[in-house]
């Protein structure tokens, strides 16, 4: 059969038109920044880690972290700033030895993995690139 336009396609009956949403909500979301997509990826990490700690504390900081990663997903300012406070509780208890007993005692341990991926998590969330990209596109 050879195809000869369009007068030879079939008819289809008139239907409504329905405007619907398109998703409900992202978890991770390609079109922000590096910075912000790793940020994320991190606070749901640190999410999955607090649950795997069963401290009523640490359920909580796991929750918190979790909404946040959601949040910033789904391009909330109310997420991103829950995220940049989830991630410096994460970095206060070290800031706390550092300033007390000195750097010394972080770097020369186990926990100076720990320290940094703290501090990479604080730093994605306030490059300037992520505050800028914040500033225009949350709500």
């Amino acid at each position: 059969m050879v195809f000869q336009g369009l007068a030879h396609e079939p008819k289809l009956p008139p239907c409504d038109a329905r405007l619907t949403l398109m998703e409900r909500g992202r978890w991770l979301n390609p079109a922000q920044p590096q910075t912000l997509q790793i940020a994320v990826f991190l606070l749901y990490l640190d999410a999955v880690f607090a649950v795997l700690r069963p401290s009523a504390l640490s359920l909580i900081i796991g929750a918190a972290a979790a909404a946040a990663g959601w949040g910033i997903s789904n391009e909330r300012r109310w997420g991103y700033w829950l995220g940049v406070g989830v991630s410096f509780l994460a970095l206060y208890p070290y800031l706390r030895v550092i300033l007390a007993v000195g750097p010394g005692v972080i770097l020369g341990t186990s926990a100076m993995l720990g320290f940094l991926i703290a501090v990479a998590h604080f730093a994605l969330l306030v490059h300037p690139q992520s505050r800028s990209y914040q500033k225009v596109w949350f709500k």
